[in-house]
């Protein structure tokens, strides 16, 4: 009886150390198992565009992924065409699919604040691109000195016609870079504007940028002053092009300066057939790298400093700006066609 209580209690002993074992072996493979697929595990960028309608951010889009793919990663784009709850709904989606880092060109300044409190409720970091979002806990602001954007247009434009009846046309309200164009372009006019030299008859944001928009605007200001307009500052290429058909319409189009940003083939092609006189050149693909390497290294929890900050209205936003270049027929091709942003044969296939 004492040798089988003897037995049984080794049996057991030795239950309790296969037990302990096979705990211990199951621990360390599910350690070994998720390290080694964290290590694999690509990493996957959320990109939300607040449009893909225009030229311009399809290059940022183009360039963007393919300078996070040679970095190893993976872009999921969504672009929500100019509408704040679709892209609140993409933003949502992306994060629900676990983005590491979470990109956002913001349609609406003020709405997409929202994207970032529910990113940051799971732990996924978020990066401005180009366009500021307003009253957010942003983690980071690339752009370009979009100030500067204003006043290289306007600076183009008084040099050109120091005195006159003057338009301006700028952005989507809804867009901070928008005010940050018309910020600059009136650091240049209002000195202007204050010693009588020039007058501002039409001032208007453009809904949603829309060139169609642009054009109804010009066609008000043209009727409102009778035809006698002298320049006109236009925010963007698309804003401008609405301008230029405005202006054609009534004869005046290559009479009138009117100035432009983004350097779209379309603007080029008009500045080399003197309807437009300026765009301003953003290097888009040099941001598009900046911040694609930017979001690699923020998912692989690296930090970023910079030397700037910008206030969105809550906090002070760490920030990058790169600096933008005014673009006329007398540089276009040492500047967008040297960079091989266009091809000369595509700039002046309409110049006889």
């Amino acid at each position: 009886m004492k040798s089988m209580k003897k037995s049984v209690l080794s049996a057991l002993v030795l239950v309790l150390v296969f037990t302990l074992a096979a705990c211990s072996s199951g621990n360390n493979d599910n350690s070994t198992t998720s390290k080694d697929a964290d290590s694999k595990g690509k990493i996957v960028i959320g990109f939300s565009m607040a449009t893909l309608q225009e030229e311009r951010w399809q290059k940022d889009r183009d360039f963007f992924v393919a300078a996070a793919e040679k970095l190893g990663a993976e872009v999921n784009v969504q672009a929500a065409n100019n509408d704040d709850a679709k892209q609140i709904s993409q933003a949502e989606s992306l994060i629900s699919q676990g983005v590491d880092v979470l990109v956002v060109v913001p349609n609406n300044a003020e709405a997409t604040a929202a994207i970032i409190e529910k990113a940051h409720a799971e732990g996924i970091k978020v990066i401005a691109y180009d366009r500021l979002i307003k009253n957010s806990d942003l983690d980071l602001y690339v752009s370009f000195d979009n100030e500067r954007v204003g006043e290289m247009q306007a600076t183009a434009i008084t040099k050109l016609v120091p005195k006159g009846k003057y338009v301006y046309i700028g952005g989507a309200d809804t867009d901070n870079n928008a005010h940050l164009f018309k910020k600059g372009a009136f650091n240049i006019l209002q000195p202007l504007i204050d010693s009588g030299d020039i007058e501002v008859v039409y001032d208007q944001f453009t809904k949603e940028w829309n060139p169609a928009n642009a054009l109804a605007n010009m066609e008000n200001a043209l009727t409102a002053n009778s035809n006698k307009i002298d320049a006109v500052v236009a925010a963007n290429d698309g804003t401008a092009g609405g301008v230029i058909q405005a202006l054609a319409s009534q004869g005046l189009d290559g009479k009138v300066p009117v100035s432009g940003q983004d350097a779209e083939l379309a603007a080029a092609q008009r500045i080399v057939e003197g309807t437009q006189t300026m765009t301003v050149y953003k290097p888009i693909k040099a941001l598009a790298e900046e911040v694609a390497a930017i979001a690699v290294k923020m998912a692989n929890g690296e930090e970023i400093t910079t030397d700037k900050v910008i206030n969105n209205g809550k906090i002070d936003v760490p920030s990058i700006l790169l600096d933008p270049l005014a673009v006329d027929k007398s540089n276009i091709d040492v500047t967008l066609i040297a960079d091989g942003f266009h091809t000369k044969e595509d700039v002046y296939k309409n110049v006889k």
